[in-house]
């Protein structure tokens, strides 16, 4: 049984002259940069479907967005397409040379030219384009192609974050990534200084005239061969031979309140993100929205114990069928959980946090009136990737190696040859009547499931619209028992009931980048039309036709 007031959600719902809130008739694009929303509007209005608009948007965010992903990093998409729902697994695979031996010295790991895996984003886009697109591939590049020619504008947060990554890019002894991606490749780009990248112009041109596959087997293959042979990288022309085409997946499916959820399998954090849902199903609604400081408590231990699942029990993807879902995903398994919430900090749970998280993904979401939906997240990993660019191509290298496991071989992430890296991300559709109601998902690391399943409930449980979901103040709770948590959020007597416990508090000004960012789009079912949000902490938009 359904107990949202859809109509309440939907009708609250209020557009922005500045495009994070917005309306439509016929289709929805978000993402988290202006001209890659207008790229997939494009598409929508030569009439591509949502798959062609996703595919267009995702390769113009790595065009505007070159610190969150680009042709160096990997994608993965939620997608419904023709009544189907596939999860596409299109994880980046370890060079065959990479040995765990050559990563004792961690900052090899996520700095310079052996810390890129084999890249992915091509191969899905063009995968996507191939099998569930209507438009041509050239068609879908030559957005990304004019905006890497005409330039864009510098944002505040790109300025920012150029800033606080500086001495990293000058860590890289070929200076690549400081010659692309710092004005004059010494300083960081001031706010409104127009970014023009004729390398990367060139190169997606190539890759429109002559196919993705030119990326692993052609020219491309051989330059970026070139390159990393010079400065002593991993990644060869083998490597890139073995494309690493995405893998359609079954995907994961549970309720929320009678509300159907359906995400990714491993080795994303789509489980996680179902268990807390499980887990907050065994409390009311009234519960959640009380705004008592217990509520706090309990939201946070969920947070901790389902992240705490999740380390304890990592799954290769390619094995993962030989796992029981009907164990570790069942309503028993979940009321269990709840049920072992203390009234204290959970001591049983370890209080060592993983290794610091890195910074930069993005995701864009899109639905269009054919009743198809999409969400890919995709990324480069830390901020700039591994500050390494490929010579004569202008795109960063991912730092994907540092998503592996060095120490325990026994860990289905261990550092083997074409392994594929783990991953906090969970692109989700949301069903109403076995069809979309939304597309949704988040960046933000190991933070992502939090942020999602709040949003989620915002709206599942608060009725709220999806604009007052993505703008309300956020929490995140850590494996230490860390709480993150954003000013606006709570009452006075919420902290200090909250240290009083045992956690640590980590205040987060409002709207913290550290938080997510939410790219939704909904179908509306009350009226004929599209509903979308572009996160108010990035640079976004979400726009229709």
């Amino acid at each position: 049984m359904i107990n949202v007031d859809l109509e309440k959600i939907e009708s609250s719902f209020t557009p922005t002259t500045d495009q994070k809130c917005s309306k439509s008739k016929h289709g929805m694009v978000s993402s988290a940069f202006p001209d890659a929303t207008k790229a997939g509007v494009e598409m929508l209005k030569k009439g591509g479907n949502a798959i062609d608009a996703a595919c267009a948007t995702a390769i113009a965010l790595g065009v505007c967005e070159p610190q969150s992903s680009g042709l160096g990093g990997q994608s993965l998409a939620m997608l419904h397409i023709d009544g189907k729902t596939i999860a596409l697994d299109g994880s980046s695979r370890a060079p065959s040379l990479a040995h765990a031996s050559f990563f004792e010295k961690k900052s090899t790991r996520f700095i310079g030219y052996k810390a890129s895996t084999v890249p992915s984003t091509p191969a899905v886009i063009g995968y996507l384009n191939q099998h569930y697109g209507k438009l041509d591939w050239a068609t879908i590049i030559e957005p990304s192609i004019r905006i890497a020619k005409r330039g864009y504008r510098i944002t505040q947060l790109q300025h920012d974050i150029q800033t606080k990554n500086l001495n990293k890019f000058f860590r890289v002894k070929s200076n690549s990534g400081a010659k692309y991606f710092l004005k004059d490749g010494l300083v960081p780009y001031d706010v409104g200084d127009l970014f023009v990248q004729d390398d990367l112009s060139e190169l997606l041109k190539h890759l429109g005239e002559h196919g993705y596959q030119t990326f692993y087997h052609g020219m491309v293959a051989k330059k970026i061969n070139e390159d990393m042979r010079i400065n002593e990288g991993f990644l060869h022309a083998d490597d890139l031979a073995l494309i690493p085409e995405p893998i359609e997946r079954k995907p994961l499916v549970r309720s929320y309140r009678g509300i159907q959820i359906v995400t990714m399998p491993p080795p994303t954090a789509g489980r996680t993100l179902l268990l807390v849902l499980m887990m907050l199903n065994n409390v009311s609604s009234e519960f959640l929205r009380s705004k008592k400081p217990h509520s706090y408590h309990f939201v946070a231990e969920t947070f901790r114990k389902a992240l705490s699942h999740r380390s304890q029990r990592p799954y290769d993807p390619n094995t993962y069928h030989q796992t029981r879902d009907t164990t570790h995903l069942s309503s028993a398994f979940a009321r269990t959980l709840a049920g072992s919430i203390r009234n204290s900090v959970d001591p049983s749970l370890p209080f060592e946090d993983p290794a610091k998280d890195p910074d930069e993904t993005t995701h864009l979401s899109v639905m269009d009136d054919e009743g198809n939906a999409i969400g890919i997240t995709q990324s480069i990993e830390l901020s700039y990737g591994s500050k390494a660019a490929a010579e004569g191509l202008g795109f960063l290298y991912n730092n994907y190696m540092s998503c592996y496991e060095f120490k325990n071989t026994n860990h289905p992430f261990y550092l083997r040859p074409n392994a594929s890296p783990w991953t906090s991300v969970c692109p989700t559709i949301v069903n109403h009547n076995d069809k979309p109601l939304m597309i949704l998902g988040s960046p933000g690391s190991s933070r992502i499931f939090s942020v999602v399943s709040h949003f989620l409930s915002r709206i599942i449980d608060g009725d709220n619209s999806i604009d007052i979901a993505m703008l309300k103040p956020r929490i995140h709770c850590s494996l230490d028992g860390t709480i993150s948590i954003e000013e606006g959020f709570a009452d006075g007597e919420v902290v200090p009931y909250l240290k009083n416990l045992g956690y640590e508090i980590d205040h987060r000004e409002r709207y913290s980048f550290f938080l997510g960012a939410i790219h939704a789009v909904m179908k509306c079912q009350t009226s004929d039309e599209f509903q979308g949000v572009a996160e108010i902490r990035r640079d976004g938009t979400a726009e229709g036709i």
